[in-house]
């Protein structure tokens, strides 16, 4: 696993950019390079000349308790695209899809707090994932002084986006979700009922000693992963995730293998879930382009009726609403990138 200890620049705005072959450069940086190698798929069946796997270059934003990286597609002399990805996943979830995207848009993918390579919160701070990853983006568009952006989200990355563009629906022009409409709900019966249970596992997390965090072979990591997502992503998908999702083994602590990055304490990060009330009115202060591709079969919703009913208000009030139904996992846009960017594409150049 590749670790964080290479040099990088670091610019007075707080941003730095490193490139994946140790050079360095800001944002201002040359883009030469960028656009080699690659083919993507368009709305026609043709091919055009896109990015290659290796366009990008590291980012670090710094932030009060640390920093969140992430990876930056393209040139950094243009605004980009924002993409999240989802909980307990890192950015490399759209390792596949943004070779196929314009070349000319570039997009920034970033880890969510606790996530892949970005910092994790001090102790005795809990993770409350929706308010806290709104206020992240405000944080980078502030940072960057951004207008009229563009989200792109996955699951968790994509009610985040969602609230974003709800929360400032003047300064969003685009928005572009996979296999989520808005936050989930979930019933407060359930949430009454698992409220003790996620604070004493928060507690147990934030003191378990160093020595006790699971550590396991390349091949085990995989198998566990695989597992745990069900069917969700496969052998091929998976190892996009894992490059940012492990670690190796602290040294001192003479144990050969891989820990996960993430914090342990995203586990129990779900409080403070939404009611149906709260996202359908949201949803009704959206006023930009949406794009939402779902997954067939896509993620099975404690409450599926409500994905339809977010689209129905969204269309009532959004500039435009293009929504899809793609054969697929819930991570499609991983597992079969080329199913789902001839929309993204034409969305984007179109739209």
């Amino acid at each position: 696993m590749e670790t964080q200890n290479s040099a990088t620049d670091k610019p007075s705005n707080g941003v730095s950019m490193e490139k994946t072959n140790g050079t360095t450069s800001n944002i201002k940086g040359s883009t030469k390079g960028l656009f080699n190698g690659g083919e993507s798929v368009t709305s026609n069946g043709g091919t055009q000349v896109t990015r290659s796997q290796d366009s990008w270059e590291e980012v670090t934003i710094e932030v009060p308790w640390g920093t969140v990286q992430g990876k930056w597609w393209g040139s950094r002399n243009k605004q980009p695209i924002l993409a999240l990805h989802g909980w307990q996943d890192n950015c490399g979830t759209f390792d596949r899809l943004c070779p196929l995207m314009p070349p000319e848009i570039p997009v920034l993918c970033i880890d969510l707090p606790g996530h892949g390579k970005s910092s994790h919160y001090p102790k005795g701070m809990q993770y409350f994932l929706f308010w806290d990853g709104i206020c992240l983006i405000r944080r980078i568009v502030r940072k960057y002084g951004w207008k009229r952006v563009t989200l792109m989200g996955h699951s968790l990355g994509g009610a985040l986006t969602f609230m974003y563009a709800a929360s400032f629906p003047a300064e969003v022009e685009k928005l572009i979700n996979f296999d989520i409409a808005g936050p989930p709900v979930r019933s407060v019966e359930r949430q009454a009922e698992t409220t003790g249970w996620a604070l004493d596992k928060f507690l147990d997390y934030e003191t378990l000693p160093e020595t006790k965090v699971p550590c396991y072979s390349y091949s085990e990591m995989k198998k566990l992963v695989l597992d745990a997502y069900d069917g969700s992503v496969d052998e091929t998908s998976v190892k996009y995730l894992l490059e940012r999702g492990m670690e190796v083994a602290p040294q001192h602590l003479s144990t050969d293998g891989y820990h996960f990055s993430r914090d342990l304490r995203l586990k129990v990060s779900l409080l403070g879930m939404f009611r149906a009330e709260q996202v359908f009115a949201y949803a009704k202060r959206i006023r930009c382009k949406v794009l939402n591709i779902r997954g067939d079969p896509g993620m099975k919703f404690e409450n599926p009726q409500i994905y339809d009913e977010v689209i129905d208000i969204l269309k009532e009030n959004a500039e435009l609403v293009i929504y899809k139904i793609v054969p697929g996992t819930h991570h499609l846009h991983l597992v079969t990138p080329e199913r789902v960017a001839p929309h993204v594409n034409e969305f984007l150049l179109q739209a």
